[in-house]
């Protein structure tokens, strides 16, 4: 999900149901540690399954614990991320899959732009990028589908 999306994971877990478009595969991030993370993400086809069996719980947050309250990140990160990257041998962190996300953008030629866009570093933009780039989520979708 981190990594096909780009999102800090502060973002994917204060996602609210509310602000996923299912059927419109994005979502609103509308609270971020910068002003310039509020943006809309696209829903790569690789994750949209997940997506919607997720929407399709009904909780108020997208991602959840099992009773279906609100995942703090400590929580995540003690019971779900470091388990899983001590199974498979891996010291990742959960901010390196940022980082993967736009090296694989990069690699398939997302123009930087659209890059800026999608994991919200709009501060790195040029003024003429922040004032003039406007893109649709269609635009969004076709960039982060090439990962």
């Amino acid at each position: 999900m981190l990594i096909y999306s780009g999102v800090r994971v502060s973002e994917l877990l204060d996602l609210k149901r509310e602000n996923v478009h299912i059927d419109e595969h994005y979502f609103n991030v509308v609270e971020s540690k910068t002003e310039n993370g509020i943006r809309i993400v696209p829903i790569a086809d690789k994750t949209y399954p997940f997506f919607r069996k997720w929407y399709e719980d009904g909780c108020e947050y997208l991602l959840h614990t099992p009773d279906g309250k609100h995942f703090d990140y400590r929580n995540y990160y003690d019971s779900y991320w470091t388990p899983v990257m001590e199974l498979i041998g891996c010291s990742h962190k959960p901010h390196d899959t940022r980082h993967t996300c736009i090296s694989m953008l990069t690699e398939k030629e997302v123009s930087p732009t659209m890059i800026k866009k999608i994991v919200g570093h709009s501060g790195a933009m040029s003024l003429t990028e922040r004032v003039y780039t406007h893109v649709n989520v269609q635009e969004l979708l076709r960039a982060i589908n090439r990962i």
